[in-house]
């Protein structure tokens, strides 16, 4: 199993691509920690994990609460006796006209989105130093890519965690600390199901392999990286997009 005896960290890990992530990670052999908002989805998820092989708790976190954050962080350590991988996969979509977009919405996405990213990985960077390395992996997003009409604060954000994961990836090298970023195209969850149909046909059509992602496909890429097996990789922005940004 590739993350055998690792420590994880997955925030926004209820549902969606973090409750996936999560799923693969104890399948491959990991402790995790599911940090979310949603905490009766996030604990029955934690319960149905759980093993006694295998430690899988929930806390909830607001990524945008530097204090939450730590705390996160310390648990993890005295649940696990060590923090090996985090999947900062917390965030919120945003769409409206730039002319329009209030400065409470536009801070508000580059909060969760962005600052959060940060903070956790300002926190978790502190833990694996103390373990003498590990894997951190940002969830970004093709729109950290490429523009997009009224996604000015969102593409904004994910292009910042694109450019961050870079940054990181060369400071903290030398300390066997691996920054990576996992991008999505359009992925099928929920939220996407509440469009029409031309709508979704629409996206389809922008993704040469002819259909969305699904989130068990981003998870997979996540564990890789989370992995010894991408050793080697960091600094890297994996592209998981059904060739949309090859066009």
């Amino acid at each position: 199993m590739r993350l055998q005896g690792k420590a994880a960290i997955v925030t926004g890990g209820a549902s969606g691509i973090g409750e996936y992530t999560v799923r693969d990670m104890v399948e491959q052999g990991a402790h995790v920690l599911i940090a979310d908002i949603n905490d009766a989805v996030g604990e029955q998820l934690a319960q149905e994990l759980r093993t006694e092989e295998t430690k899988v708790i929930y806390q909830h976190v607001d990524v945008t609460d530097e204090a939450q954050i730590a705390a996160m962080v310390e648990q993890a350590v005295a649940e696990f006796g060590k923090l090996d991988i985090i999947f900062s996969n917390a965030g919120i979509g945003s769409m409206a006209p730039s002319h329009e977009l209030s400065y409470e919405d536009w801070h508000r996405t580059i909060a969760i989105n962005l600052d959060g990213v940060f903070l956790c990985a300002k926190h978790a960077l502190r833990a694996m130093k103390q373990n003498g390395g590990g894997s951190i992996i940002n969830c970004a997003s093709i729109l950290g890519h490429v523009g997009q009409a009224a996604t000015a604060s969102y593409t904004a954000a994910k292009g910042g965690v694109v450019n961050l994961t870079r940054a990181l990836a060369v400071e903290y090298a030398k300390e066997n600390i691996r920054v990576n970023a996992v991008c999505p195209g359009y992925i099928d969850t929920p939220l996407l199901s509440q469009l029409d149909d031309a709508t979704k046909q629409h996206l389809i059509s922008l993704h040469p392999l002819g259909r969305l992602g699904k989130p068990e496909e981003i998870a997979k890429a996540v564990t890789f990286l989370a992995s010894d097996d991408a050793s080697f990789i960091t600094g890297a922005n994996l592209l998981v997009d059904g060739g949309y940004t090859a066009q």
